[in-house]
C-alpha cells in the first residue's frame, strides 16, 4: 500500500514538473547591450517566477551568437541560457538596447527571429532603441510606439508607418510594448507583467522590490 502511494507521489511530481516553466519568456542579448535593459525585466520576472502564480513561466537570456555568456556595455557578465541558432519558440520576446544598433539591425538572421517570434509570442517589448529592431522587423507598422528619450525623430525618420510617441514613457498597443528603457525598463517590465497576469500580481512584485520607493509613474493602464 504504501508503495503504491509512494508511486502515485512520485507520479504526480513528475507531472507536476513536466508542466512547469512551459512558457518562455526571452531575453534577447548580445555583447555590448545596456546592462539595464536585460537586469530590470531579469529581476521582474524573475521575481514573479518565484510566486505560485507565475511558476508556469521561465526568463532566459538568448545571445545572438553562439557565445555562453554576454558582456554589457558596463562590462557585467551574464550567463546565458540561449543562442539564435537554436531559434527557441518564445510566449514573450523582449529586445533590449545599445548604444551602437547598427550592428544588431544589419544582422538579417536577428530581424528574421524578431519577426518569426512576433507573429507567433503573446506579447513583444523593446526597452530604448530596440524599437527600431521591432520596426525593422514590421512589428511596429501601424503601431504606437516609443523609443529612447530624444530619438523618437529618428525612430520616424527611418520608419514612418510607426505612431512614434513622445514624450511617453511607455506606450502599449496591441500586443506590444515599447518603453524608453534604463531605469524605465522597470515600469516598462511591471507593465508588461500587468498584462500577461493581472494588475493585482503586477502590484505585488512591485511592492516586493520597492519600485514605489524610486518612482511613482504608473505602470498599470
Amino acid at each position: 500500500m504504501l508503495r503504491t502511494l509512494l508511486a502515485l507521489l512520485l507520479t504526480s511530481l513528475l507531472s507536476l514538473s513536466s508542466q512547469a516553466a512551459d512558457k518562455q519568456i526571452g531575453i534577447l542579448v548580445w555583447d555590448g547591450v545596456l546592462t539595464s535593459d536585460i537586469t530590470a525585466p531579469l529581476e521582474v520576472f524573475g521575481h514573479a517566477s518565484q510566486l505560485s502564480w507565475f511558476r508556469d513561466y521561465n526568463v532566459s537570456l538568448i545571445h545572438i551568437d553562439s557565445k555562453p555568456s554576454v558582456t554589457t556595455h558596463e562590462n557585467i557578465s551574464l550567463n546565458v541560457q540561449h543562442q539564435l541558432s537554436e531559434q527557441p519558440s518564445l510566449d514573450v520576446l523582449i529586445v533590449p538596447s545599445a548604444y551602437d544598433m547598427g550592428p544588431i539591425l544589419r544582422r538579417q538572421d536577428v530581424i528574421e527571429y524578431v519577426r518569426s517570434s512576433g507573429r507567433h509570442a503573446s506579447w513583444v517589448a523593446s526597452n530604448c532603441s530596440g524599437a527600431f529592431v521591432l520596426a525593422k522587423a514590421g512589428l511596429l507598422d501601424g503601431k504606437q510606439a516609443t523609443t529612447w528619450a530624444g530619438g523618437e525623430a529618428e525612430l520616424q525618420r527611418d520608419f514612418p508607418a510607426v505612431k512614434v510617441q513622445e514624450n511617453t514613457n511607455v506606450v502599449v498597443d496591441d500586443g506590444v510594448i515599447t518603453s524608453n528603457g534604463s531605469l524605465v525598463s522597470y515600469q516598462a517590465a511591471l507593465m508588461l507583467l500587468s498584462k500577461i497576469a493581472s494588475e493585482a500580481k503586477a502590484e505585488e512584485v512591485a511592492d516586493a522590490i520597492q519600485y514605489r520607493r524610486l518612482s511613482q509613474q504608473p505602470f498599470i493602464r
